[in-house]
């Protein structure tokens, strides 16, 4: 089993949770969360045709799911499409981190492993 930590712009999280359900992904959570990457925050125009970097941490939303090993490649892809703004996408679309996960149970019955996913 492997745990995906996709974090995405906050615009494209419905557009995400979809795409992640028609590649086979039954189970997820999201959270919103702020940070800053490559990004390095945002462009503020501040009037009379000035701007400035707004270098604060800006809003994100973390999607997790924990899937099974063979779903891999399908979930992550269906997570790339869906998160990119554009064609080539653009800095700021997101980050998508994977993780080994050796156990999961399911608190209601004690199913562990496949079983309680």
């Amino acid at each position: 089993m492997i745990r995906i930590d996709a974090i995405i712009r906050p615009e494209r999280v419905n557009i995400v949770l979809e795409s992640m359900a028609k590649a086979g992904c039954t189970g997820f959570t999201y959270s919103n969360v702020t940070g800053r990457g490559t990004q390095q925050g945002v462009e503020v125009f501040t009037g009379r045709g000035s701007s400035t970097t707004n270098r604060v941490s800006l809003p994100k939303v973390m999607v997790t799911a924990v899937v099974e090993k063979s779903n891999q490649k399908k979930i992550i892809e269906s997570i790339i499409t869906a998160a990119k703004t554009s064609s080539n996408g653009e800095i700021g679309d997101g980050k998508i981190f994977i993780s080994e996960i050796s156990d999961v149970i399911r608190v209601r019955t004690g199913d562990s492993g496949k079983e309680a996913l």
